[in-house]
């Protein structure tokens, strides 16, 4: 039997506004990462990809024939990241089948090959969302991509257009970069440098040493332990291995921007112009998409924040929010 959610706010779904004790955009893109568990027991699945390496899908199991939902998480996140969590512990009161894809070296092993993953790689998810519906041919299956994973998800929606799987009902994109140059800058001067690029930067040269070890040379080392900013880490070690001619060619090939005019399922971008880290100047014109393409920008909410509810019991109205919109798309109100 499903697990009831929460008590909803009585505030409407569809009209978010920030509480009055985590109105600042930093407030709200730090409360998840800082205040919210971050695991829950999930059955492992190890996928091989075309080109011998592996990525990990993390399920948490319903009934058969139940909905799909599939989570892709945001940069160096995974499945204990905050909103995985929320977005489980959802999909669980929904009755729902819940599956998250974790990106190549980010399940807790590294992957067997040089490369890593990055904000345009659509290929292992066209992988994995054509093995689940080769699995499961009759039951729907939903996305929601959080950050990078957002931008992942709908460049590939936007990639697929006609050929997207007809099992494909609906996506959501939470907090998504779709300008991927502009956000780098962004993260690369002001506050935004010296609050949050330096625990990005960590977190990869860790994994540059790591992979370092079993490749001697995959890239210049020494140039990729030096970077400090997204640029310079995108000029030392995404460009060259994921065969870009620099970081701004790679920031513009791996854009979703271009790509959501193409999008075919009933799609939801929600976004916050208070964004830290996604410029409000970079986010989509609504009247340049197509109706079934909807935008939720919000004035304020952080970067995959969105805290809703008293200081005692927060939680995100974006997950809520997300969750409803694809329970609508099924249920056959897709735009509700």
């Amino acid at each position: 039997m499903p697990v009831a959610p929460p008590a909803p706010s009585p505030l409407r779904l569809d009209g978010f506004r920030p509480p009055w004790w985590c109105r600042n955009g930093h407030l709200q893109t730090l409360w998840g990462p800082l205040t919210r568990r971050r695991s829950r027991p999930l059955a492992r699945e190890r996928v091989t990809t075309p080109d011998g390496d592996f990525v990990d899908l993390d399920w948490q199991p319903a009934p058969a024939g139940a909905p799909l939902l599939l989570v892709l998480h945001g940069l160096e996140g995974s499945t204990r990241s905050h909103y995985v969590v929320g977005l489980l512990d959802l999909a669980r009161a929904e009755g729902w089948r819940a599956a998250v894809l974790s990106f190549r070296s980010c399940s807790g092993e590294m992957n067997r090959l040089p490369r890593f993953y990055h904000s345009g790689d659509t290929g292992d998810l066209d992988h994995v969302v054509r093995l689940l519906v080769a699995r499961h041919p009759v039951a729907p299956l939903v996305a929601i991509g959080v950050s990078l994973g957002g931008n992942v998800l709908l460049k590939w929606l936007g990639e697929q257009a006609e050929a997207t799987p007809r099992q494909v009902a609906g996506a959501v994109g939470i907090s998504v970069p779709f300008d991927l140059e502009a956000c780098a800058r962004r993260m690369d001067r002001g506050l935004q440098r010296r609050l949050y690029t330096p625990s990005f930067m960590r977190s990869f040269r860790a994994k540059v040493r790591a992979k370092a070890r079993d490749f001697p040379g995959f890239v210049d080392v020494r140039l990729a332990l030096r970077a400090r900013t997204f640029a310079e880490y995108d000029r030392a070690v995404t460009a060259p291995l994921h065969g870009f001619a620099d970081e701004v060619d790679y920031w513009r090939r791996s854009s979703s921007g271009p790509y959501l005019a193409r999008i075919r399922p009933p799609t939801l971008l929600l976004g916050s112009r208070d964004d830290p880290f996604v410029p409000a100047t970079s986010l989509p014109d609504p009247r340049a998409l197509p109706a079934h393409v909807r935008t939720e920008f919000v004035a304020a909410g952080g970067h995959v924040g969105f805290v809703q509810g008293p200081p005692w019991r927060p939680w995100s109205w974006a997950e809520r929010r997300a969750v409803a919109f694809l329970r609508a798309v099924l249920d056959g109100r897709a735009l509700c």
